[in-house]
């Protein structure tokens, strides 16, 4: 039975993003193709007339993310204090208990890094944040105090998920968010 070529870009979509929330929550490695295929209705072999490699749906479930999380940035940094709306977004316990919806920095990106397997996709990711964050930010060495401020929250919502007292992992989070509110 042949499908439409409308029907093969919308699944097409579904696997990118089921894939897209899965590598943020579980990570690449614990994803396997077969898995996220049956969860999607489809088969292991029909994978290949969608994508050359698994790295291949990597690379666009990183991308599909990014696109994501700029929609939602987008909007933070149209509020009438755009870094703190982004500040307490990105530290927000949503973003902590929502790996699978939140930033891909933290979970796709930094897998891959520790791979060795660098994306430009990421680049693209954390810059769009840093030209965000220095747009809200005055006097000098802008672009370089957005980078702390970007590190400062990546660091500090990874931390508070890798911790298992989860008072602990809510002081972390409230102390950088004040903190890094302080400095506005």
């Amino acid at each position: 039975m042949r499908y439409s070529q409308d029907h093969k870009a919308q699944t097409h979509q579904r696997i990118i993003k089921e894939a897209s929330e899965r590598f943020r929550r579980d990570g690449i490695g614990a994803t396997g193709l077969q898995p996220l295929m049956k969860s999607l209705g489809l088969t292991h072999g029909g994978f290949y007339s969608h994508f050359k490699s698994k790295d291949e749906l990597v690379e666009k479930a990183l991308q599909a993310a990014g696109d994501q999380v700029a929609g939602v940035c987008a909007e933070l940094f149209a509020q009438d204090r755009p870094l703190q709306a982004f500040i307490d977004a990105y530290l927000s316990e949503w973003h902590k208990t929502s790996p699978h919806e939140g930033c891909p920095l933290l979970t796709i990106s930094s897998e891959l890094g520790l791979r060795g397997q660098p994306s430009p996709t990421s680049d693209v990711v954390l810059k769009a944040r840093l030209d965000q964050i220095e747009g809200t930010l005055e006097g000098e060495n802008a672009d370089e105090r957005s980078i702390v401020i970007m590190a400062t929250l990546v660091g500090a919502l990874l931390l508070s998920r890798s911790v298992a007292d989860v008072e602990f992992a809510r002081r972390i989070l409230d102390v950088t968010r004040e903190h890094l509110n302080s400095q506005d």
